[in-house]
């Protein structure tokens, strides 16, 4: 029988669910561990701290695992020392330590769009200190991200190079405050050293991506193993994001008017990222499909709990499924699903 060890937070949670009972407490570990006997594997949890990389007997283990959206990403930190050591150990870490790399972290995520996903057609730039030369070469508008953040948190609308060196100098503005002793201690080299180059005070990494014209919604599809989950995020009034309009205002499920092609294009890309689960932002321009954003673990499941049933392929046609299942149940079954294509 396989073992599958899910790796827990401090406080022992796992996991991401929309409606967690005690609120923001993950998924229900004594369902998951029902759902994956049920499934044939032995199932246990411990915490990150717990685990032993003395004992290789954990290299054959299958290492599922949290993430975490702590308040400058302390512990999330830890927690990817932790899992890029199991990595390192042999074990089957589920997903990959990359896309941990790449939870909340939108350059990292652009990085391995570029290296996973090359034939993607929206345009970006990951960066951190920025110089004229390419100020001067963007085409505006074009969107400014923050590299962490959810809900449309950092995300901004630049019309201009001013607007951009702006918005740079805000989001290192209380970082600068933090440091400013350091700050003047570099000054003062300056000072006393010729052709001393100070370092830069704008160092926060972000990315600009190519902004999508009158869109008047964007789609999120929840990729669980075979099942899609869909819901639609009508454009704020008076803006151009749709993440964090709220969820009153989103449309799910079967309700969601969607040309199934766009499951077609969610496929490709969940098929290239190789991982049992994934979240994808999806545009349509009426012309063709872009994805925003993704996220292969720790992910929002509003929609998965929300949404009367899931999309899946049977007789090679995208069919709509009228079933609404347990969080733990779906992402238990889109483990197996993902380990049973390995071994084909």
């Amino acid at each position: 029988m396989k073992e599958i060890i899910a790796l827990t937070d401090y406080k022992g949670f796992f996991g991401s669910k929309w409606n967690a009972n005690p609120y923001r407490s993950g998924m229900n570990q004594d369902l998951l561990k029902t759902y994956f006997n049920q499934l044939g594997y032995s199932f246990k949890t411990m915490k990150f701290s717990e685990f032993d990389y003395s004992d290789k007997s954990n290299a054959e283990k299958i290492i599922i695992y949290t993430s975490s959206e702590d308040n400058g990403y302390i512990y999330k930190d830890y927690i990817e020392d932790i899992i890029l050591g199991a990595q390192e150990l042999g074990c089957n870490v589920l997903p990959q330590f990359k896309f941990l790399r790449a939870n909340n972290n939108k350059v990292f995520m652009e990085i391995l769009r570029d290296l996973i996903l090359p034939n993607n057609k929206l345009k970006s730039y990951y960066l951190s200190v920025i110089n004229d030369e390419l100020m001067d070469q963007l085409e505006y508008p074009i969107v400014m991200k923050e590299s962490s953040g959810a809900m449309s948190a950092g995300v901004s609308m630049i019309h201009n190079k001013k607007e951009l060196i702006n918005q740079v100098k805000k989001i290192n503005q209380k970082e600068n405050l933090l440091n400013l002793k350091d700050n003047l201690k570099d000054k003062a080299r300056s000072l006393k050293h010729n052709n001393y180059i100070e370092e830069s005070k704008y160092r926060q990494k972000f990315i600009l991506q190519e902004m999508v014209p009158g869109l008047q919604s964007d789609f999120k599809i929840l990729v669980f193993g075979d099942k899609y989950y869909i819901f639609e995020r009508p454009i704020r009034n008076n803006d151009f994001r749709a993440s964090g309009s709220g969820n009153a205002h989103y449309i799910y499920g079967s309700r969601v008017n969607v040309n199934l092609n766009m499951f077609d294009y969610a496929k490709d890309i969940f098929d290239n990222l190789n991982v049992p689960n994934a979240s994808l932002d999806i545009c349509d321009n009426g012309s063709q499909y872009s994805l925003f954003e993704f996220q292969a673990l720790y992910f929002g499941s509003v929609g998965q709990f929300k949404s009367d049933g899931y999309y899946k392929i049977i007789e090679g046609k995208w069919t709509f499924i009228k079933e609404q299942l347990d969080l733990e149940n779906v992402y238990a079954n889109s483990i197996d699903y993902y380990l049973n294509k390995q071994e084909i």
